[in-house]
């Protein structure tokens, strides 16, 4: 079987990403309303699973995580 080169990403629940950032869940869903005044264009955005469901890719919560540490 033929190995692909693609990289596959881990998606993270609500849940596991509120655990892996620090960020609480309405934290993490203010940071991601344009509406709200705790609006965060850095933070990454979610990737929709269905209807009802939502996950962030675990690279990008890292690479925000990073930032983070960086503007310290």
């Amino acid at each position: 079987m033929k190995q692909s080169s693609q990289f596959f990403d881990k998606v993270l629940r609500t849940k596991p990403m509120t655990e892996k950032s620090g960020v609480s869940r309405s934290s993490a869903y203010n940071k991601i309303n344009p509406a709200s005044k705790y609006f965060d264009p850095s933070f990454p955005k979610p990737i929709r699973l269905g209807a009802r469901s939502i996950g962030w890719r675990e690279s990008e919560i890292d690479a925000w995580i990073a930032s983070r540490d960086a503007a310290q």
